[in-house]
């Protein structure tokens, strides 16, 4: 019998978690800042103990302080150079990781996964799917994020269409700005910015935001998540990474659904995705994490697999299915209080 995926996914966040949020304590500030500092994590820039920096500060900085300079110079290395190292870097680790860096690896995916069963331990009425009309509102906004936020408005910054204060303004509103400064024992960040009329609306936007964000994740798998333009830029480079979830053709894969019932990002083409002939199909989709819980859930054999480099490192198996749909009954039936349930009518006798 095959070890629990999930048990090993989240033994993994919680190391790496401890490490980008608290890793210059154990590799130095010389290291956190200078050789890790392009890792696409978001473990905040904002965190003095962290072990490297989000990908998206750079890119909305360089942007910022270079794209006027290289349009009034004439010169597009100005911002070229920068800009392409801080995509490459990205670019290297992500093909190594591909987009199990947000289901393996990101503390605020981490973060808002332990609030989630933090809620359904509390009682809480959880929601185990968005409906089909929900998730498609919601699935354009993280191409939204990463195209006005990081990338839009500060080259409008820099051509001087607007103030400094829009040079980083998705790191002025990200939740991962407030949750790794929090977890360091800092509230600096959690705060509102009356400097100026902009720093004060985006500053009231961050918070309101972070206090959503943990509010959905009682209830609502991975809120943040399903918006954050970080999603977005591993999506335009999935093709290219070694991690892939392949599917095997089957006419069977659209009947149960299960796969897509137990995606925490409400993936329902996992459910429809096959080939009519009987050969492995990619389907590592726009908003996979990579997670592995389609592929645990599914109780057909082989016809979901995780790969890495083409070689399967986890597959579906019968059972594997049964040992693992009874764990998670197991699990849901734990409760520490039940917020959710009504009280009992004193005037009703026990049978």
């Amino acid at each position: 019998m095959m070890a629990n995926l999930t048990l090993i996914r989240r033994f993994t966040q919680l190391v790496m978690f401890i490490f980008l949020v608290y890793g210059s304590v154990i590799v130095g500030f010389y290291a956190a800042d200078k050789l890790s500092g392009a890792l696409p994590a978001l473990s905040c820039a904002y965190d003095t103990k962290n072990a490297d920096y989000c990908a998206l500060i750079p890119v909305q900085h360089q942007l910022h302080h270079r794209l006027g300079n290289a349009v009034n110079s004439g010169n597009a290395w100005v911002l070229l150079m920068p800009l392409l190292t801080t995509l490459g870097t990205f670019l290297l680790l992500f093909i190594v990781l591909n987009k199990a860096f947000c289901g393996w690896v990101c503390p605020l995916g981490f973060f808002q996964e332990v609030v989630h069963l933090v809620g359904q331990k509390l009682g809480f009425r959880k929601v185990d799917s968005l409906s089909h009309r929900a998730v498609d509102k919601i699935r354009p906004i993280k191409w939204m994020m990463l195209g006005i936020l990081v990338f839009g408005l500060p080259s409008l910054t820099s051509l001087g269409f607007l103030s400094d204060e829009w040079g980083d303004p998705f790191c002025q509103i990200c939740p991962s700005r407030i949750m790794t400064t929090l977890a360091t024992g800092s509230s600096e960040q959690l705060f509102v910015d009356t400097s100026s009329y902009s720093y004060m609306a985006l500053s009231i936007t961050g918070d309101f935001l972070f206090g959503l964000m943990i509010a959905l994740a009682l209830t609502v798998r991975q809120p943040f998540c399903r918006i954050c333009p970080l999603l977005a830029m591993h999506a335009v480079f999935r093709k290219l990474g070694f991690a892939r979830l392949v599917k095997q053709g089957t006419s069977r894969c659209d009947k149960c659904g299960l796969c897509a019932e137990a995606c925490p990002m409400d993936i329902r083409e996992l459910q429809t995705e096959h080939n009519d002939a009987d050969k492995a199909k990619d389907i590592t989709l726009a908003d996979c994490t990579l997670c592995g819980r389609c592929v645990e859930f599914c109780p057909d054999k082989d016809v979901l697999q995780l790969r890495y480099l083409g070689i399967p490192i986890f597959k579906a198996d019968p059972a594997y299915f049964k040992a693992r749909k009874r764990s998670q009954k197991q699990w849901d039936q734990i409760r520490l209080i039940n917020v959710a349930e009504k009280p009992a009518d004193k005037n009703v006798k026990p049978l």
